[in-house]
């Protein structure tokens, strides 16, 4: 059975971004009155569970660990925000001094040019934490798309706190209505979309060796700074027009983004179908559970028909079941792309198989032609 128990290093960072995001949070409370600040954070949290819900549909095929997932998250809410939020600040008296702008002029230029670099660099390096600490849990572009826009909304989520108080309290309930609009309805993805860039550049980085994964880094970090700095400088000098053009953008990155995790369902279902049938001497696996891995209606059909006739149990038996089928199927992608060694492949198959026949006793095994979700 899979099990997702917090590691030590896993309870430290919660901590430490916890202190991080609470350190940010204080300052949003003495920038603004008590009661603005509420109110702005009410507001800030209320779209946070339709819009991770939204990222997480993204991740049925093959759910990533909710450790790796609250982390991420985490990351973007403390640790993230709060580093470059005083980058942001120290960079913004820089060029008013250096440079001699007002205050909104130096904010435009600063916005436009030095946020992305400090923004994107922050929240990437959860990313690269991911790729040296946890490889083998990138299994494609879906997954890096997951983790970015998990550390992304959590970032989002702080930093509209501070918006929220800064309209609130400079321009009453109107700028508060407004910027809520702007920033809480019309763009809740900007930051997760900017960050995609370097969660799929990591992510092919993953699935491959030698100087080329450095390459797709710097290519998908280099992107992902251009975006949101299109969308800043966008929003400061375009005017409506500007942006009509920023928000068309994020629109045709969004899209882009749902083919790719699209095609990369395609890719892990035919992974599944060309590596898991030479398993069915095992006893494991036969030509109705292929079947029914091959597609998400079938996957939910099989947790139901499971959960009907075993309860929770077997609803979690055929969840493990299922999981761990998957796995196997990339597992022997990984070894064909030679992401692993011999020996750590045949570890990690041997725990999946001994997985997966642990969750088949947790389940009634029908025959091929009642399995749930076969062809009839």
């Amino acid at each position: 059975m899979f099990k997702d128990r917090p590691s030590s290093a896993l309870i430290i960072g919660l901590v430490v971004t916890g202190i991080c995001a609470l350190v940010s949070l204080s300052y949003d409370v003495f920038n603004g009155a008590p009661v603005a600040f509420f109110i702005s954070l009410a507001l800030a949290l209320a779209p946070v569970p339709v819009l991770l819900a939204a990222v997480l549909a993204l991740d049925r095929m093959e759910p990533e660990p909710r450790s790796n997932l609250i982390f991420a998250f985490a990351w973007g809410a403390g640790i993230a925000v709060l580093v470059a939020g005083v980058i942001n600040s120290f960079n913004l008296h820089y060029i008013i001094d250096a440079a001699n702008l007002s205050p909104d002029n130096a904010r435009s230029v600063a916005a436009t040019f030095g946020a992305p670099v400090v923004e994107e660099t922050m929240k990437g390096l959860v990313l690269l934490g991911l790729l040296r600490f946890r490889r083998a849990e990138l299994d494609g572009p879906t997954d890096g798309i997951i983790y970015a826009s998990m550390v992304g909304l959590g970032f989002a989520m702080s930093e509209n706190v501070s918006y929220y108080v800064a309209a609130l309290t400079e321009q009453g309930v109107k700028g508060l209505a407004v910027t809520v609009v702007l920033r809480g309805v019309l763009s809740p993805f900007a930051h997760p979309l900017f960050t995609s860039m370097i969660g799929i550049a990591v992510a092919y980085a993953a699935q491959h060796t030698g100087t080329r994964r450095v390459g797709y880094v710097l290519v998908g970090w280099v992107g992902a700074m251009l975006l949101h700095g299109l969308w800043n400088g966008m929003a400061s000098y375009g005017g409506i027009g500007g942006l009509a053009i920023a928000y068309g953008t994020l629109l045709l990155v969004l899209l882009a983004l749902i083919g790719v995790v699209l095609k990369d369902r395609r890719r892990i279902v035919a992974l599944l179908q060309l590596y898991l049938p030479p398993y069915q001497p095992t006893g494991l696996v036969n030509g109705a559970d292929v079947y029914m891995l091959s597609a998400l209606s079938r996957r939910r059909q099989a947790r139901q028909w499971a959960r009907v006739r075993g309860g929770k149990a077997g609803l979690r038996a055929m969840s493990d079941y299922q999981l761990a089928a998957t796995e196997l199927g990339l597992l022997h992608d990984r070894a064909a792309r030679r992401v692993v060694d011999e020996h750590t492949f045949h570890t990690e198959q041997r725990a999946l198989l001994e997985c997966m026949s642990a969750a088949r006793a947790g389940f009634p095994a029908p025959q091929p032609e009642t399995a749930p979700g076969a062809p009839g």
